[in-house]
C-alpha cells in the first residue's frame, strides 16, 4: 500500500506564498497531481504533472501555482503564490493513475493513492 505524505500547509495572509511537498514511500510515479477540498464543496483538481514534466492547471490557479517533481520522482511539490482566501482548503497529493486515463484531466476518480491531506488557510 502506497503512502503519500503531504507537508507544508499552514495559515497565510492573502497575497502570501506556501510550498507544499508530498513524498512517496519510495515508489516512483509518472503522473501525479494535487487536489483540494474546501468545506462544503466537492473535491477539485488543482494541478497535475506528467512523466515528461508537462503540467496542467485548474483555471483558478493558473499563473499563481506551479507543480513540479524532484529528479528521483519521489517528491511532488506545489508552489502557491499570490494566495487568495478562496484557496483555503485541504490539499491532497495523489498518485497511481488508473490505466487509460488522461493525466491532464484532473479527475479525482483517475487516481488510486491519496495522501492524508494538509490544511491551507488563507486569511484576508
Amino acid at each position: 500500500q502506497e503512502q503519500l505524505v503531504e507537508s507544508g500547509g499552514g495559515s497565510v495572509q492573502a497575497g502570501g506564498s506556501l510550498r507544499l511537498s508530498c513524498t512517496t514511500s519510495g515508489d516512483t510515479y509518472m503522473n501525479m497531481a494535487w487536489f483540494r477540498q474546501a468545506p462544503g464543496k466537492e473535491r477539485e483538481g488543482v494541478a497535475a504533472i506528467a512523466g515528461d514534466g508537462r503540467a496542467s492547471y485548474a483555471d483558478s490557479v493558473k499563473g499563481r501555482f506551479t507543480v513540479s517533481k524532484d529528479t528521483a520522482e519521489t517528491t511532488l511539490y506545489l508552489q502557491m503564490n499570490s494566495l487568495k482566501p478562496e484557496d483555503t482548503a485541504i490539499y491532497y497529493c495523489v498518485a497511481g493513475m488508473k490505466y487509460g486515463r488522461s493525466w491532464s484531466a484532473l479527475n479525482p476518480n483517475d487516481y488510486v493513492y491519496w495522501g492524508q491531506g494538509t490544511q491551507v488557510t488563507v486569511t484576508s
